[in-house]
């Protein structure tokens, strides 16, 4: 689904993460609805102090709508938030 994003916020690196070094990859689960928005979005893993902001910044994110036979269709798919020093 990477390549259906139409709509997608950078999330905020939280300053109590940055002090602590903390650095990593949150991996979400989202269900994303016949219009392409966020319908459900749970965390599968990631640090703690990183979580909140990868939601966060997720649930503003739109892709264009799956087609299956033409149609519009619920999807269920992961999305992998990293959050490097670098970037």
């Amino acid at each position: 689904m990477a390549g259906q994003i139409v709509t997608k916020t950078t999330p905020v690196y939280p300053a109590i993460a940055k002090a602590a070094h903390v650095s990593g990859a949150v991996v979400l689960h989202a269900v994303i609805s016949k219009t392409g928005a966020i319908e459900s979005l749970s965390v599968v893993s990631g640090h703690e102090m990183l979580r909140a902001s990868a939601v966060a910044a997720v649930q503003g994110w739109r892709y264009r709508p799956y087609l299956l036979n033409g149609d519009p269709t619920e999807v269920e798919t992961t999305i992998t938030v990293n959050f490097s020093f670098g970037g």
